[in-house]
């Protein structure tokens, strides 16, 4: 696929350069801004920046973070097993260990388009909303497929059909900056082959997931929920071309909607559901909030399969586990940032603010007093991200609703941590499906509410986006 080259107009361009003019002017780092995380911010930029516990954990509550770190990262196996306490995979599943998805904590990537195995990227599945599917929408947000349900599964243990396999192939266009720069960009198409169960409904809707990095989950999580709701704009009343707006999800613990927060939608409310949810489609493993094998009618075998629940009714993940992994992926910290008062990242600090990026990518929070654990609480935190739902236009729709949101609505990614990626995960792709090969191709993609600020860098020059990559890699 071609795309005709983008020039920006001289109208356009003063346009943007006048939109800019009440950006503030950074020359040197503000108090503390290094510490991402508050006090629980580690000082580490290698491979394992992303793994480490809270720095403000004590030494007692470290033995909790070592453990649950266990069973975020050794495989789970098939039941009946000797190994009890991990034991239940399956019967259809995408990966059999948390960490394979989230390698070192860290960012997940596509298949090759030679490659069948996803193993760190999920399709997500749904038909269109009808009416009477109404309290299925209320509480999975979505409509399922009738035969493959909410997630393609493509893995399964011997007996039971996987469910198919996942491609991906890409089409590339260019975009061109104003002094003739040019980037190319990539579109990816989804290919689903060797169908296990029958044809999908021809409405089906496709969306596909690479896995977010771990770090600063409970810091996200304790910003307290008046905060978030008061950048909200829905109907731009400051107009500036921003309409932000939470997802409202159901809770599934608290049997009622509440706001969301985590998922590249914003569509689960808290870690611990994120994490009943992920053991539930990723791996088939039955939780106290999820009791049931993630099988559909149709799928006889999936249903007759053995299962790894105790005979007194403890599920494949008992409470106390569930408790654990919980702490962990609460607690594994936000690295530093490294160079914030080297003058190229100020410059690109600068061109950040004037461009308009912070108006989704909310620089900084205080979190609440009464978080769910003590370390995290009341932390000056800089994640970057406002975490409610922002319209990023047609090139990055998946044509799927989720809740409150649409198809091309998404869920503002924190950006803290963002510059280690390549070191802790070994790529360097971005955006929800991993079409972006690099920083500023992510930038390019944005459109939208995103739009005028994506065409604002379009006027940047080379020593401009130097600048601007510098301070993305700062964070």
């Amino acid at each position: 696929m071609s795309m005709s080259l983008l020039r920006l107009s001289p109208l356009l361009l003063a346009f943007a350069l006048a939109a800019c003019d009440d950006a503030p002017r950074f020359t040197q780092a503000e108090p503390g801004e290094a510490l991402s995380g508050g006090k629980a911010t580690v000082q580490r930029s290698d491979r394992n920046a992303y793994s480490l516990p809270s720095a403000n954990l004590t030494p007692e509550r470290r033995l909790d973070f070592a453990v649950g770190n266990s069973f975020f990262r050794n495989p789970w196996v098939i039941a009946p097993s000797t190994t009890t306490a991990r034991d239940g995979l399956g019967p259809l599943f995408n990966t059999n260990a948390c960490q394979n998805c989230h390698v070192r904590d860290g960012r997940g990537h596509p298949p090759e388009p030679d490659d069948s195995n996803a193993v760190s990227m999920l399709v997500r599945l749904s038909i269109p909303d009808q009416p009477y599917y109404a309290q299925v929408i209320e509480r999975l947000g979505v409509v399922p497929e009738p035969v493959y349900g909410t997630q393609f599964q493509d893995m399964a243990i011997p007996g039971v059909a996987p469910e198919g396999k996942v491609r991906v192939t890409y089409d590339n266009h260019n975009v061109t900056f104003a002094d003739g720069h040019q980037v190319e960009l990539r579109r990816p198409t989804l290919r689903i082959s060797q169908l296990g169960y029958g044809p999908l409904h021809p409405d089906t809707r496709f969306s596909a997931r690479v896995a977010p990095p771990m770090i600063g989950l409970g810091l996200l999580e304790a910003i307290p929920e008046a905060d978030l709701l008061a950048n909200e704009d829905p109907d731009d009343h400051n107009r500036d071309g921003i309409r932000g707006r939470a997802n409202r999800v159901w809770d599934d613990a608290q049997g009622r909607t509440v706001v969301g927060r985590f998922g590249w939608k914003a569509g689960q409310p808290n870690v611990n559901q994120q994490n009943v949810h992920a053991f539930a489609g990723d791996m088939g493993l039955t939780t106290t909030l999820l009791p049931k094998d993630d099988c559909t009618a149709a799928q006889l075998d999936c249903l007759a399969a053995p299962n790894g629940n105790g005979q007194g009714g403890e599920k494949e993940v008992s409470d106390n586990i569930l408790r654990l992994v919980t702490f962990y992926t609460r607690n594994l910290a936000v690295p530093a940032r490294r160079n914030v008062d080297a003058p190229q990242v100020l410059s690109g600090k600068n061109l950040f603010y004037q461009a308009g990026c912070q108006g989704c990518h909310t620089p900084q929070f205080t979190t609440a007093a009464n978080a769910a654990e003590p370390e995290l609480a009341n932390q000056v935190i800089r994640p970057y991200s406002d975490l409610l739902l922002h319209d990023m236009g047609p090139g990055l729709s998946d044509e799927r609703t989720e809740f409150a949101a649409n198809g091309q609505d998404w869920r503002t990614p924190p950006l803290w941590g963002i510059g280690l990626s390549e070191t802790v995960s070994g790529h360097s792709q971005f955006l929800h499906d991993g079409r972006a090969r690099n920083l500023l191709e992510a930038v390019l993609w944005h459109g939208g509410e995103a739009q005028a600020a994506r065409d604002h860098v379009l006027t940047f020059n080379a020593e401009q986006r130097a600048a601007l990559l510098a301070f993305l890699n700062s964070l």
